[in-house]
């Protein structure tokens, strides 16, 4: 009877049969195509996440990310971005793990990784200043005289340094407790858990809210581009051009957002009063028109914060025909 049974091993084999269902997941696809390519991390949420995409568009930098994956290959560079929480970029950069990276300064000195990061363009946006906050009602008015209390913030590096100099140089054996605090940090001394914070401040209409102002500033921050102070293996001869021109790219589209175009007719007679408003970046383009009489064509770059002003002053000196042209991109 045994005999007419086939044994079956028990062995796993070394090539186990595929299922014809099965299929690599995105992300082990992803890995695999991470190989030649530079790493660019940036912000995956927050009040970096929206500017940074709109950089990244502004820069002709293409991807498609799948739901729920943190990193998208570029379609049209060899480049990957990698989202992460812009307080783990830092470290990120500073191990070479990641080429580029963009984040706020504040993370920079908060992670203790700066002396591994250089920063090689400011962003202009995501402004905000690392301040002392105490109620305006309370007791306490002064640094000096928070020394030796209780101190709340999720900055627990930068305000512990800036307070154990505040309480050497104020003196006798007080020492300030800074306590962590995750998120709204505003909240401590309303609570009765801190006798003042030190946190991060925009407009400052959050702060005013919970009835606190500013008494001191440890440090004024914005979005910054980041790379390794010494790159990484990784980044071969072949990927190292992209640095610069992602850099270059970026700046013409930050240069594109202050700037505009101002087009406008002047006469010979008042182009000195003309060029004077609207000199430009290094000088104005003048061209003769064809009808002559003297009349010239004038082209320049002028902040467009300032346009409507500029516009007004040609105006009168004599200007005509004046057209405000908006820039895509640029490079200057």
């Amino acid at each position: 009877m045994s005999g007419s049974v086939n044994s079956v091993s028990s062995t796993p084999s070394a090539n186990p049969p595929r299922s014809r269902f099965a299929s690599e997941s995105p992300i082990s696809l992803l890995v695999n195509s991470l190989k030649d390519r530079l790493l660019f991390a940036v912000p995956k949420k927050g009040r970096l996440h929206e500017k940074c995409i709109e950089l990244l568009a502004g820069a002709d930098i293409k991807f498609n990310r799948q739901h729920r994956l943190d990193v998208a290959l570029v379609q049209n560079h060899p480049i990957a971005l990698v989202f992460l929480p812009a307080a783990d970029i830092p470290r990120f950069v500073a191990l070479g793990s990641v080429s580029l990276g963009i984040t706020g300064q504040d993370v920079i000195a908060e992670s203790t990784h700066a002396p591994q990061i250089k920063e090689i363009l400011p962003l202009g946006f995501g402004k905000c200043s690392l301040q002392v906050q105490v109620p305006v009602s309370g007791h306490i008015q002064t640094v000096d005289a928070l020394a030796g209390t209780r101190v709340a913030t999720s900055f627990e590096v930068l305000a512990g340094k800036y307070f154990n100099d505040v309480d050497q140089r104020v003196g006798g054996g007080k020492k300030t407790s800074v306590e962590y605090v995750g998120g709204s940090v505003e909240a401590a001394c309303a609570l009765g858990m801190a006798d003042g914070i030190v946190d991060l401040v925009e407009s400052g209409d959050t702060m005013r809210a919970a009835g606190l102002h500013a008494i001191a500033t440890l440090m004024t921050s914005e979005a910054v581009l980041i790379t390794p102070s010494n790159p990484h293996a990784s980044l071969t001869p072949a990927l190292e051009p992209l640095i610069p021109m992602i850099k270059s790219r970026i700046a013409g589209v930050l240069a594109a957002k202050q700037y505009v175009l101002v087009n406008y007719n002047i006469h010979e007679n008042s182009l000195h009063e003309a060029t004077s408003i609207t000199p430009g970046r290094r000088s104005a383009t003048v061209s003769k028109l064809e009808s002559g009489e003297g009349w010239l064509a004038v082209s320049a770059m002028v902040e467009r914060k300032k346009m409507a002003e500029i516009m007004d002053k040609l105006q009168k000196v004599g200007a005509e025909d004046i057209l405000i042209l908006a820039l895509d991109n640029c490079r200057v």
